[in-house]
């Protein structure tokens, strides 16, 4: 069984034909999906998606890029919102330097306090970065020296570098279709290197088909392609990875009952 660790089925493009999405996902092997939130007006409908679905999950969170639109979003609101059995993530947030479409210092300002709700819940936080290492990380170390919170990196294309700093704080890390990519060497080399342990698999649907869906809508079930190139890459069977990545994500999001 394959986990999709990281979906967007609210979005364009899977939206109208979900049960079509979910369907297809299923009969590929795909056994459980993590639907993600990145705005509090798609909250309940990320939920009600979970609640109807025996198999699927919900984040609660808010993007970097909709940081500025969030400001007064009271950390209490987002606490209230994990209490449903089937929010089992908080985010996605983090850092995006790359578009920059929210103030900095208020996208940071935002990914504390999601930090700060997961450390009280025991929720990972997920976490999006993108031309933001040195301030992802130094947060990150920060926040770990005031107590100690899971998290994972979602579909990561970071360095290497960033790629062990983060592993030593205890992060977990997660591949998208983007390592399938012909110019993606780097990203390959940094995902040999994960230990099995720490390793999760995701689509990011409706975004980054992997090869040899490239220029489609992403769907869950493609993160069986993305699955299959990583069990290459780390010279291992795709069932194995299969497993080994579907036990990581139920010890990470310990909330999920699979």
């Amino acid at each position: 069984m394959l986990v999709d660790s990281h979906c967007h089925l609210e979005y364009k493009g899977l939206v109208e034909d979900q049960q079509g999405v979910l369907s297809r996902a299923r009969e590929a092997g795909v056994g459980a999906f993590l639907n993600i939130s990145t705005k509090h007006r798609e909250w309940d409908q990320v939920v009600a998606t979970a609640n109807r679905e025996s198999d699927v999950f919900a984040s609660v969170g808010i993007h970097p890029h909709e940081a500025d639109g969030h400001e007064d979003l009271g950390r209490g609101v987002l606490l209230a919102a994990t209490d449903n059995p089937k929010v089992i993530g908080i985010g996605e947030t983090g850092l995006d330097y790359y578009y920059e479409h929210s103030d900095r210092s208020n996208q940071a300002k935002l990914f504390r306090m999601h930090i700060d709700v997961a450390r009280e819940t025991g929720l990972p936080v997920i976490i999006h970065t993108r031309d933001a290492e040195d301030d992802t990380y130094q947060i990150l170390a920060e926040e770990m020296e005031k107590g100690v919170f899971p998290a994972l990196i979602h579909c990561f294309t970071a360095s290497e570098e960033f790629g062990r700093k983060v592993l030593d704080l205890g992060l977990t890390i997660s591949i998208s279709g983007i390592v399938t990519f012909k110019n993606a060497k780097e990203l390959q080399e940094a995902a040999k290197h994960v230990p099995d342990d720490r390793l999760l698999v995701e689509t990011d649907s409706p975004f980054l088909a992997p090869v040899p869906h490239r220029g489609q809508t992403c769907e869950p079930a493609y993160v069986a392609d993305t699955a299959h190139f990583m069990a290459k890459l780390r010279d291992t069977e795709p069932g194995r990875l299969a497993d080994q990545t579907t036990a990581n994500f139920t010890k990470l999001f310990g909330k999920a009952k699979l």
